[in-house]
């Protein structure tokens, strides 16, 4: 993030999550409940305890019916016939320590996926994969490195080519292998 530190833009995320459902009269656990998560774990996303996970970020800007673009950036997604991201150009969305995340039509009006470009840094190698969960599915397509998922408990590695769909409600993570960075697509439905 270029203009503003990465704790400034997770605060401001967590504000306008906390307006979104306060406007509507929601409790952080009728929120939490209504879209399956467990209700401690949100009360530490929404009080800057830990990071929204992306896929999470994702449910909560369908349920309150605005774009994820709009949730993470303050901004109104405006494009309705066609979004162009030229290479390079895509904004990072930084949520993951040890990831980065690129939102690649990030201006697109009420999309029906979301789609990234992501990057397992080499240091994912060494640590335990860390899982998460959210609503929906996910399909990941890996463009460089190797990666090593885990979803529902089994692991499986990938290699350039390689794509995996999974049900995003089993838990699921991934870190990058063969001492080099792993970059994919990842598509959260």
């Amino acid at each position: 993030m270029s203009e503003i530190s990465k704790s400034e833009a997770t605060h401001e995320i967590i504000e306008r999550v906390k307006a979104l459902r306060e406007i509507e009269g929601i409790s952080k656990e009728t929120l939490a409940q209504k879209l399956g998560f467990e209700c401690g774990e949100y009360d530490e996303w929404e009080s800057g305890k830990k990071e929204f996970p992306i896929g999470s970020l994702v449910e909560i800007a369908d349920f309150f019916n605005v774009d994820l673009s709009e949730l993470i950036t303050g901004s109104t997604s405006k494009l309705k016939t066609y979004c162009l991201t030229k290479a390079g150009e895509a904004p990072e969305v930084s949520r993951r320590p040890m990831y980065s995340y690129w939102n690649l039509a990030y201006n697109f009006h009420r999309k029906k996926c979301e789609p990234f470009l992501v990057e397992a840094s080499v240091d994912t190698e060494n640590k335990p994969i860390s899982l998460n969960t959210h609503p929906g599915q996910e399909f990941d397509y890996l463009l460089e490195g190797r990666l090593l998922m885990s979803v529902g408990g089994r692991e499986t590695e990938l290699g350039p080519g390689d794509c995996i769909y999974y049900d995003s409600t089993e838990p699921h993570g991934m870190k990058a292998l063969g001492g080099k960075p792993a970059r994919f697509l990842a598509f959260v439905l």
